[in-house]
């Protein structure tokens, strides 16, 4: 009898690969996507494998997938029988890539989130909308090039990862439900503005609603840039909304101004409280809601005073600059000094005009030689402009609300704060799509439509990672169990990154048992390295995790 033993590992990718198979990802790309293809590794297959490199965690860009698996049961995990990771090609790869690009990136996005959100009751009553730019290098020869819709301005824009000297395009992305799970994530050019391209996937994302959906959420949540009267205060416009208000626009600056003392406040709790208002900016009744945290506001005071320190520093460095001067007459030094003061906001330049007197001839004066005019200075100096000061420190701290839904019954103010609030989730996706372990700063993919596709697969990495830490925390909360976090406390909440961690080691160890005398092997599978907590995470993640372990699910 011969011995052979193999090991592979597969740490906490076994939980990834189960969910995918769990929400259907591959068989509902290739829906799609595989009509008349005839590959061993299918373009769902593919975008699968490159969920799993995603979601790996071991610092390598996506396209190096075939490597990702060098070492893992890759056949297992794709459910392939005979799959080698050497069937993983960069061409493999890049033509599924190529084929998500064709059909339309967003288009398949949207149509693969939905119908998961939808079959798994994770489609919620609000979306949330915001964009993130996102930077490149490398030449872009397409980047001019109009006449593909499917394709992307890759160029220099305002950038939000504070990069202006590289191009750029932006990912815009919508997000639902208490899972927060992205529903549509679109590229755009990277001179983009979200004023414009708010109200366009918007008006995008309702149509499609409508047409997948029999109760298609009805109100949206972004930040101020989808504020303006063109657009969201028309009367074309039909949905409900929330949206920061812009604090140039005259009225709201004068209302995060005004004193505490003239202002109604409702206490919230956490340091937040509220005052409600109503205007009619842009010629639409809305609802405005002033927020004041107390949090924000001795943060943002703090700073505040330091500014304020540094300008008086200054002011008092050109007030005495200015008193230096010699000017030909007084009215010339006021003069100057009324525009010294127009560029001022704090800070008020004043003094008085004395005359600067000198002898006439140079050296020791005769007896009866008198002093002569030569010219008029300013004894200047600065004073505060109290005022301008406590309107800044009243608007600490302050922000502005808006909604178009006037029934406060139904929607009542502390529901517009607590939707903008959790406006974070999709910042929060932001962060973790630009984390190195992505290394998406190191995006150089030469063709635009292919990075279009790519950011559909990335976004599908956000949308697993979020569906399984809902599905944990909502398992653990309705069974009222825990699990240890990083500091071997017992809790309900655990990120997925931690769960991730808590799987690594183990691995599957492979036995196949053969003869020299008879064709007849038996082949075993052995799950190593495997502790109580891991287990327990393994069955708390559902059946089809349970089969990437060969653990039994009970």
């Amino acid at each position: 009898m011969e011995l052979q033993l193999s090991s592979k590992n597969i740490d906490h990718i076994g939980i990834v690969a189960g969910v995918c198979k769990e929400l259907n990802i591959a068989a509902i790309i290739n829906k799609f996507l595989n009509k008349g293809l005839s590959r061993r590794v299918t373009p769902g297959d593919a975008v699968v494998a490159m969920i799993l490199n995603g979601l790996g965690f071991v610092n390598r860009t996506l396209y190096l997938t075939a490597n990702f698996f060098k070492n893992k049961p890759v056949d297992k995990l794709l459910d392939i029988e005979g799959l080698l990771w050497s069937d993983l090609t960069d061409d493999t790869l890049g033509d599924a890539l190529s084929d998500i690009g064709k059909y339309g990136a967003t288009k398949l996005f949207s149509q693969v989130a939905h119908e998961i959100a939808i079959e798994h009751h994770l489609l919620g009553p609000i979306n949330r909308i915001d964009t993130t730019s996102i930077s490149v290098e490398g030449e872009y020869k397409n980047s001019d090039s109009n006449s593909d819709p499917l394709r992307i301005n890759i160029t220099n824009g305002y950038s939000k990862d504070h990069r202006p000297d590289l191009k750029q395009f932006v990912l815009s992305m919508v997000i639902s439900g208490a899972a927060s799970l992205p529903i549509w994530c679109e590229t755009l050019d990277g001179n983009s503005s979200d004023s414009t391209s708010f109200h366009n996937t918007i008006a995008e994302v309702n149509k499609f609603q409508n047409q997948v959906c029999a109760d298609a959420p009805g109100r949206w949540v972004a930040d101020s840039k989808l504020y303006s009267a063109d657009k969201l205060l028309s009367p074309e416009q039909t949905y409900l909304w929330v949206s920061r208000v812009p604090e140039n626009i005259t009225e709201a600056k004068e209302l995060v101004q005004k004193s505490n003392e003239l202002i109604k406040w409702t206490e919230c709790g956490k340091g937040y409280k509220i005052s409600s208002h109503s205007s009619s900016y842009g010629g639409l009744e809305q609802r405005w809601l002033l927020v004041h945290s107390e949090r924000s506001r001795d943060k943002e005071l703090k700073t505040f005073k330091e500014k304020i320190n540094s300008l008086e520093e200054s002011a008092r460095k050109k007030a005495a600059v200015f008193a230096s001067k010699v000017f030909a007459c007084g009215k010339d030094a006021l003069k100057e000094l009324a525009q010294l003061n127009k560029k001022e906001v704090f800070f008020e330049y004043y003094g008085t005009v004395t005359s600067v007197e000198k002898y006439e001839n140079p050296g020791r004066p005769k007896k009866d030689e008198k002093l002569k005019i030569v010219g008029y200075r300013v004894q200047c100096d600065i004073k505060i402009i109290q005022e301008e000061v406590c309107k800044v420190e009243n608007s600490k701290g302050r922000f502005i609300l808006a909604t178009n839904d006037m029934n406060k019954e139904t929607y009542p103010d502390e529901a517009i704060l607590k939707d903008y609030k959790d406006q974070h989730h999709v910042e929060r996706g932001f962060r973790y799509l630009k984390d190195p372990f992505f290394m998406m700063n190191k995006i150089f993919l030469k063709d635009e439509i292919r990075i279009s596709a790519l950011m559909m697969v990335m976004t599908l990495c956000l949308f697993v990672y979020n569906y399984s830490q809902h599905k944990i925390r909502d398992i653990l909360k309705k069974t009222d169990d825990t699990l240890p976090n990083q500091l071997k406390k017992e809790v309900q909440n655990p990120t997925m990154r931690w769960i991730f961690q808590l799987m690594d080691g183990v691995s599957i160890v492979k036995v196949n048992i053969g003869s020299q005398i008879s064709e007849e092997s038996q082949s075993k599978e052995v799950i190593t390295n495997l502790d109580q907590v891991q287990l327990k995470i393994i069955r708390l993640m559902g059946k089809s995790v349970c089969e990437m372990y060969n653990i039994p699910f009970c």
